[in-house]
């Protein structure tokens, strides 16, 4: 156990982690749930796979055909001026026979050719009449042939463990012949928040109280990293509402997610709850928005809580929950989202001392290349600007920008999945 204010220091032992420091620590405290499950590879649109794929086959299985046309043997074009003799039809999904010497096979795409072959010349070069065709004498040997194996080779891994699946993974396994995939399991997470000013929309707002849409974020982003949510609803401000909430989560979940309550106001409990059932390990981060956060443990579930601010709670999120949650699922690999290096189409004069993330969106700029714009305004209760973006500024403290300067674009595509 630990005292309320005992949090893990930076390295170099200031208050507050920044954000690289953060993201690090945070990697290094959690590792891939244990458990995992067989399912059809038509279900498998992104899981995490938990054994990497192995191909019992080669691909493709035989010399086939790249294109519609016909298959010759090259040295019989110049003995025969090019007229050759059509002396079979080889569709796909069919084999036909050693090519005869001197003559065609008319073939399509994806069809084995025939022995003896080594060029398949594409249909618009050649001119079919009766029963021979006029080939032309400068076309290339060798062309036109998908060799056997060269794709993938039998006993070759196509997809590695720790990948999340998408289309394209579910198709390349489907290709090597595999019906079931092993996956982990689906990520458990229990959400909860904080606050006694909140209600549920469609119910009426009481004085001083404010619709719960922190929940809906939070959940909507859980969702879109593939996690089954266990929402513990509105969690009052008291500090045994606070530590009842963690403990129903740490008996059903493999991860807790609480929003609000995570600063060290006389309503804010998360901190003191989390002690009393476990402890907490990181406390702030040198960021605007989403200075005060919180990761630690509730007996042996590891515990992220964000401010309740909805912005620095999005932020937050993004940053930080999304890499322990990668983590946790076994996804293997760098969890940083890309960062493009683009044009600001604003002016900055007046820069924050800590790095900042800010509400921005791409846009074409009056000379046509894009440019990155951001929000008027820089509260993080305006949750609207979040709406409106469509990635974050990055801005490093003290930074003063004018426009055209370039600047670190992170765009939401690559934090919501």
């Amino acid at each position: 156990m630990t005292d309320a204010h005992a949090c893990a220091a930076a390295p170099d032992n200031r208050q507050s982690f920044t954000k690289d420091e953060a993201i690090a620590f945070l990697a290094s405290r959690v590792a891939p749930i244990a458990d995992n499950e067989s399912v059809p590879t038509d279900q498998a649109l992104g899981r995490v796979l938990a054994q990497p794929v192995i191909s019992a086959i080669q691909v493709p299985g035989w010399d086939n055909s790249a294109m519609d046309g016909y298959a010759i043997r090259h040295a019989d074009l110049a003995s025969l001026q090019g007229q050759l003799r059509v002396s079979q039809r080889i569709p796909a999904g069919s084999t036909g026979q050693p090519l005869e010497p001197g003559t065609a096979a008319r073939i399509f795409t994806g069809a084995p050719v025939p022995q003896g072959t080594d060029t398949v010349v594409i249909q618009e070069v050649c001119e079919h009449t009766g029963d021979s065709v006029a080939i032309p004498l400068d076309c290339k040997p060798g062309t036109n042939i998908r060799r056997a194996g060269e794709d993938i080779q039998a006993g070759a891994e196509v997809i590695a463990a720790g990948v999340k699946l998408g289309p394209q993974h579910l198709g390349l396994a489907a290709s090597v012949g595999v019906g079931e995939l092993r996956v982990y399991r689906r990520l458990r997470v229990a959400v909860f928040s904080s606050g006694d000013e909140l209600v549920m929309p469609g119910q009426p707002l009481g004085p001083g109280q404010i619709y719960n849409s922190n929940r809906f974020s939070l959940i909507g982003l859980l969702a879109g990293w593939g996690c089954d949510v266990i929402d513990l609803g509105i969690v009052k401000d008291s500090l045994d509402g606070t530590v009842e909430a963690l403990a129903r989560g740490a008996e059903h979940a493999d991860l807790i997610i609480a929003s609000g309550g995570v600063s060290v106001g006389e309503e804010d409990h998360i901190k003191p709850a989390v002690e009393q059932l476990g402890r907490l390990d990181l406390c702030q981060i040198a960021i605007r928005p989403g200075k005060p956060v919180a990761f630690g443990w509730v007996r042996e579930t590891p515990f992220f809580g964000t401010p309740g601010n909805p912005v620095s709670l999005f932020v937050t999120l993004c940053l930080f929950a999304r890499p322990i949650v990668r983590r946790l699922q076994g996804i293997a690999g760098d969890a940083a989202a890309r960062t493009l290096r683009l044009p600001a189409g604003f002016d900055w004069p007046r820069p924050d001392k800590r790095l900042e993330f800010h509400r921005a969106r791409l846009e074409t700029g009056a000379d046509g290349t894009l440019e990155v714009s951001v929000y008027p305004s820089r509260s993080s209760a305006v949750l609207s600007s979040v709406a409106w973006a469509d990635g974050f500024v990055q801005l490093q403290p003290g930074q003063v920008i004018e426009r055209g300067d370039p600047v670190d674009f992170i765009p939401f595509a690559d934090l919501l999945h």
